[in-house]
C-alpha cells in the first residue's frame, strides 16, 4: 500500500493494482480532453452551449466505475465522465450537442438532457429535483425484483434546496431503497455561494433528518471516490437502503461558459487550482512508476485521434430535416388498441365499485403493476376504492406513501425507466399541484425527448357539489389537455370508468384519469363483471337529436340528462366526450353539421377551459354549418367555495338549462 500526499490531496491506492490505475487515469483523461476540444468548438460557433465538469472529473469516473453496467446513473450536466465510462460512441455525443439525428433526443433537447437505456443512463431534465425522485422508482423495482442491484444519482448543492430533494431523501428512507444519493458540492449555484444556499457546515448532514447514512469524499480524489462508492455499492447489495454522499469539489468554470467567474474570488480560484484531480493524479501516478512520459503520450494521442474521427463523423451528418409527421407521432409511445370484450354477465354497481374492480383485475392481469398513495393500503383510501387490495396483492405492490406528491409521481417514472407499470391516486386532484412539475415536464416530454415511456396512470379524485371547498373540489383537467404526451380520460358512468381505466393501465403512455367524487356513489349501472377495455378518442353520443348538440363530460353529463329528462321536447344530441385527450372531433363535427347548434357545458370555469378550445375547434371546421354561434356554459371565475348556497351559485348546473334553451330559440 502506496500513501503520497501531493497538493492537499492525499492517495491511498487501497491495493489497486497498476492496472485499475492507470484506468481511472485515462477515463478522467478521456472527458478532460473532450471538454477541452469542447470550449474550442463554442469559441467557433460549432455548438451553441456548454455546461463545463472541469475539475469534477473524478467524482463522475470514481462512481460509474464502481457500479456494474447494467445499474442504472443518472447523472447531472457536468457528469460527462458518466457517458464516456460507459462507452457511449463519441460521434452520439458529438450528435447531440450538435443537434444531429445521431444523437439521442434527434435534436429535440440538448447537452445531457438525455438517456439512454442501452447504457442504463438516465439524463436530467433543467428543473434538477425530479431525477432523484425518479431514481427512488428505479431503485423500487430493483427491490421488487429482488435483483441486488444499486442505483445512483446526481445533484449539486443547489439542487439540495428543492423539495424534490427532500421528498426523495424521505420516500427512500422509508421504503429502504438501494439509492446512492450523490451530492456534487462544487461551491457554487450558478453565481450564488454555499453559503448563501444552505446554512449548515455539510450536506452529509441532512441525511442524519432522514434517517440515511452518510459519507463526506474528496471529489478531487479519484481513489477515493472509486473505492469508497465500490464498497459502499457492494454494501448496498448485500444490505438494500439509501446512502448520501457530499462530494466536496469546485467548479472551475462559468455555470455555463456565457457565464464566467468573475464572481469568484482569486484567491479561492487559485486554492482549488492547485487540487486538481488530474494532475494531481498524474504527479502520482508518475512519482510511483506508474505512468511513464511514453505511457501518457500515448494515451493523449489515442484519445485525441478516437476525438478528431469522431467529429468528423459528426460534423458530416447533414442537418435534421424536419418532418410533421415523424414529430407528431414521437409525442406518444405508439399503442395499439386491442379490444377485449367483457363477459355477458353483469352487474349493477356504483362508478366507486367500478374503478376498484377495473383496478383489481388490472392488478391480476399485470403481475409488475404497483398502486401508490396515500392511505391506499390498509385505510383503502380515503374512498375505499382499494380495500383489501393488501390482502390480495401485499404491501410490496399496494403501497402507502408519505406525503409526497412531486416524489410519488417520480418514482412512478422510475419504476416505468425499469420496465414496470404504475398507478399513483392523488388524493384528491386538487393536491396535484404538489407534483405539477415532474407530471408536465418529465412524464409528458419523455417519450417525444429520447423515446423513454412513462408506463403512469395517475388517478385524480375530482370535483364539486359535495361542499368540500377550495382545496378539495376542483375539476383541474385543463391543465393537463393543454400538454403535449398527456392523455386524460374523464368518465361519467360506471361501465365506462371500469373500461377506460383498463385501458389507461394498457397503455405506455402517461394518463390522467379523473374520477369525479360527486358520482362516485350515486350513480350505478350494469357493468360487466370479467376484464374488458374500451377505446380512447371515442366519444359516446347518449341521445340523438336534429336540433341541437349538447357537449359535455363528466358530472355535466348527468345535468343534462336531467334537464333532458325533465324537457322531453328538446330535441338534442348529447356527447359524453369520454376522452379529453386523445378528443374525438370526428363525433363532434358529425353531429354539429347536422344540428346547426353547439352547446358545450363544463364544470370547470369558462375561461381557459377545455370548451373553449373545443369551441374554436367547431368554429374553425364547421363554421358553414352553423346556424347560431357556439354556446359555452360554465361555473364562474372564482374559486369554488365551501357553503351549499355558495356552490349551487358557483357551479354551471344551475345556468344550463337556461342558456340551452336560449340558444334553442336563436
Amino acid at each position: 500500500m502506496s500513501l503520497i500526499i501531493k497538493n492537499n490531496i492525499e492517495f491511498n491506492t487501497n491495493n489497486l493494482d497498476n492496472e485499475m490505475l492507470l484506468k481511472l487515469y485515462k477515463s478522467m483523461l478521456k472527458p478532460r480532453m473532450i471538454e477541452e476540444k469542447m470550449l474550442i468548438l463554442l469559441r467557433q460557433g460549432k455548438i451553441s452551449k456548454w455546461f463545463s465538469g472541469i475539475g469534477q472529473e473524478a467524482i463522475a469516473i470514481g462512481v460509474t466505475m464502481a457500479l456494474d453496467k447494467e445499474e442504472y446513473i443518472l447523472p447531472m450536466h457536468r457528469n460527462l465522465g458518466v457517458f464516456t465510462t460507459r462507452e457511449i460512441p463519441l460521434n452520439r455525443l458529438f450528435g447531440q450537442w450538435q443537434g444531429k439525428a445521431s444523437g439521442f433526443t434527434k435534436g429535440r433537447d440538448r447537452s445531457f438532457h438525455f438517456g439512454t437505456q442501452d447504457y442504463k443512463i438516465v439524463g436530467m431534465i433543467s428543473h434538477l429535483g425530479p431525477q432523484l425522485g425518479v431514481a427512488d422508482g428505479i431503485a423500487l423495482a430493483n427491490l421488487l425484483k429482488k435483483n441486488n442491484k444499486v442505483t445512483a444519482v446526481f445533484t449539486g448543492e443547489g439542487g439540495t434546496s428543492e423539495g424534490d430533494f427532500h421528498e426523495a431523501l424521505n420516500v427512500a428512507s422509508v421504503w429502504q431503497l438501494p439509492v446512492l444519493f450523490c451530492i456534487e458540492n462544487n461551491g457554487y449555484g450558478l453565481s450564488t455561494p454555499t453559503n448563501e444556499q444552505y446554512y449548515c457546515k455539510d450536506l452529509a448532514d441532512r441525511g442524519k433528518g432522514y434517517g440515511i447514512e452518510s459519507h463526506i469524499i474528496d471529489g478531487n480524489n479519484v481513489i477515493e471516490v472509486y473505492t469508497e462508492i465500490n464498497a459502499l455499492a457492494e454494501s448496498i447489495r448485500k444490505n438494500p437502503r439509501p446512502v448520501l454522499i457530499e462530494f466536496k469539489t469546485f467548479r472551475m468554470r462559468g455555470h455555463e461558459e456565457a457565464s464566467g467567474t468573475k464572481y469568484v474570488p482569486k484567491e479561492l480560484m487559485e486554492e482549488w487550482a492547485k487540487k486538481d484531480p488530474i494532475e494531481n493524479y498524474q504527479s502520482y501516478l508518475r512519482d510511483h512508476g506508474v505512468l511513464t512520459e511514453e505511457e501518457e503520450v500515448k494515451m493523449k494521442e489515442e484519445i485525441m485521434q478516437e476525438i478528431h474521427d469522431n467529429l468528423e463523423i459528426a460534423f458530416n451528418e447533414e442537418f435534421i430535416d424536419p418532418n410533421l409527421t415523424d414529430e407528431l407521432n414521437d409525442v406518444y409511445k405508439s399503442f395499439v388498441y386491442q379490444q377485449i370484450k367483457g363477459n355477458n354477465i353483469t352487474k349493477e354497481i356504483r362508478l366507486v365499485d367500478a374503478i376498484s374492480e377495473g383496478l383489481k383485475q388490472s392488478m391480476q392481469r399485470y403481475d409488475d403493476l404497483v398502486i401508490m398513495g396515500q392511505d391506499i393500503a390498509e385505510y383503502g383510501g380515503v374512498f375505499k376504492i382499494t380495500e383489501g387490495f393488501v390482502e390480495e396483492f401485499g404491501k410490496n405492490r399496494v403501497r402507502n406513501t408519505p406525503i409526497c406528491e412531486s416524489a410519488i409521481v417520480e418514482t412512478a417514472m422510475g419504476l416505468s425507466i425499469a420496465g414496470m407499470k404504475a398507478v399513483m391516486e392523488m388524493q384528491f386532484s386538487d393536491f396535484v399541484t404538489s407534483g405539477f412539475n415532474p407530471i408536465v415536464n418529465y412524464l409528458a416530454k419523455s417519450h417525444y425527448r429520447w423515446s423513454q415511456h412513462a408506463d403512469v396512470v395517475i388517478r385524480m379524485p375530482c370535483g364539486g357539489g359535495v361542499s368540500a371547498g377550495p382545496f378539495h373540489s376542483q375539476t383541474n383537467e385543463a391543465w393537463f389537455t393543454k400538454t403535449p404526451g398527456l392523455k386524460v380520460i374523464y368518465p361519467a358512468f360506471p361501465y365506462d370508468a371500469k373500461g377506460l381505466l383498463a385501458t389507461a393501465i394498457e397503455d405506455p403512455n402517461p394518463v390522467l384519469f379523473f374520477e369525479h367524487k360527486g358520482l362516485y356513489r350515486s350513480i350505478r349501472q350494469d357493468v360487466p363483471t370479467e376484464y374488458y377495455n374500451l377505446p380512447f378518442g371515442k366519444a359516446s353520443t347518449l341521445r340523438n337529436g336534429e336540433a341541437i348538440t349538447i357537449i359535455t363530460y363528466g358530472a355535466g353529463v348527468h345535468w343534462a340528462l336531467e334537464v333532458l329528462n325533465d324537457n322531453a321536447n328538446i330535441n338534442a344530441d348529447l356527447i359524453d366526450l369520454r376522452s379529453l385527450q386523445p378528443l374525438d372531433t370526428k363525433t363532434i363535427y358529425a353531429s354539429v353539421k347536422k344540428t346547426g347548434k353547439a352547446i358545450i357545458l363544463q364544470e370547470d370555469s369558462l375561461f381557459g377551459g377545455i370548451s373553449s378550445d373545443i369551441s374554436s375547434l367547431i368554429m374553425e371546421n364547421c363554421f358553414e354549418y352553423l346556424d347560431a354561434p357556439v354556446k359555452r356554459v360554465a361555473s364562474i371565475e372564482t374559486p369554488i367555495p365551501f357553503a351549499t348556497q355558495l356552490e349551487n351559485q358557483y357551479l354551471a348546473k344551475g345556468r344550463f338549462k337556461n342558456e340551452l334553451l336560449s340558444l334553442l330559440q336563436y
